[in-house]
């Protein structure tokens, strides 16, 4: 896949699961790089970057990830291409737990920004080209998916009460804590972005039955092979 004439020849990897979970990783080269907004730890392998949102360890709750750090360390280190993995709950019915979504639009109403300082605006949208990259791979592997699907996001730690989930399903089609702020900082630094999210329960109401951190974390640790599938299938296609 091209950009400006160019391929995507450095890739950063956004997990959200921590290192222990993908044994695959555990050998890679850990590398510590130094940013205006604080110091990120990646793991290098070639010329793909791994980055745990919430730490090595999984202790970062979403509302401390320190998101223009690692952003910002991605562009410090020459990545072109941003590829995400995001767990989520479902705000509609016909969106099942286990399925998979390539985010096509979010919604954040407190969005983060570099530009603090200055008068400049970005007109957010995901890359279509990093999508079209990653719909390439999971149609090669025969993975189904859903192509489009609205995230929407909220702040975190604690899940959404019922009266919130019952407001924002007309807006959205999926909820989670994390996508969409990573998605317009990547965007202030022109780096293409796209994420994959894996659909691992209802949102709160949405379901017939109560929902629970058990189902939640039960059906995360299901999609950790099909994730390590796609991250083979990547660094072996860029």
């Amino acid at each position: 896949m091209k950009k400006s004439g160019k391929r995507f020849n450095k890739i950063g990897i956004i997990l959200g699961q921590g290192l222990g979970l993908f044994s695959f990783l555990k050998e890679k080269k850990r590398k510590i790089v130094r940013t205006p907004f604080g110091a990120v730890e990646i793991l290098v392998r070639d010329n793909f970057l791994f980055l745990f949102r919430h730490g090595r360890k999984n202790k970062i709750p979403p509302h401390k990830i320190n998101h223009k750090a690692n952003l910002f360390a991605f562009k410090k280190e020459g990545v072109n291409l941003i590829i995400a993995f995001n767990s989520v709950g479902s705000l509609k019915n016909e969106i099942k737990p286990g399925e998979i979504v390539l985010i096509s639009d979010y919604i954040d109403f407190s969005p983060p920004t570099f530009f603090e300082k200055k008068c400049l605006h970005i007109v957010p949208e995901i890359s279509e080209k990093a999508r079209k990259f990653l719909e390439k791979i999971l149609k090669e592997l025969k993975i189904k998916f859903r192509r489009k699907g609205i995230y929407f996001q909220t702040r975190g730690p604690r899940l959404e009460t019922k009266a919130e989930i019952n407001l924002i399903k007309n807006f959205g089609d999926l909820v989670g804590m994390t996508m969409a702020k990573e998605a317009t900082l990547a965007q202030e630094l022109n780096l293409p972005y796209c994420s994959l999210a894996f659909v691992d329960n209802y949102a709160h109401g949405i379901g017939k039955r109560p929902l629970t951190l058990r189902e939640i974390q039960k059906n995360q640790k299901k999609n950790l092979k099909v994730i390590e599938k796609i991250i083979k299938k990547i660094c072996l296609s860029s």
